[in-house]
């Protein structure tokens, strides 16, 4: 079965946290998801179609490309969530 994947999305995920931490950001839901929407916005789509099974081999050959981008896309985007954060004092509640 074929699938389409936009593969920039694993990768956005992928080291999400990871840059948040180092950044000092907040890892409730409602950033992380804020953070991860505008690295998705600003970064470009990567779609593949591929089969189900070959799907992780090319997202893992394609991601070498562009984690340096995407790494500092997040960074970027952590700092406009940390300005000015959404969340509510029970989602950070939530984290313990």
């Amino acid at each position: 079965m074929a699938v389409l994947k936009n593969f920039m999305e694993d990768i956005v995920e992928q080291n999400l946290d990871k840059v948040i931490k180092n950044s000092g950001g907040c890892l409730c839901e409602k950033c992380r998801l804020d953070t991860m929407a505008i690295v998705l916005n600003r970064m470009p789509n990567r779609y593949v179609v591929t089969e189900r099974g070959e799907l992780y081999t090319k997202i893992s050959i394609l991601q070498q490309q562009f984690d340096v981008d995407v790494i500092s896309a997040i960074a970027q985007a952590v700092m406009v969530v940390k300005i000015n954060p959404r969340h509510t004092e029970e989602d950070l509640h939530n984290l313990v």
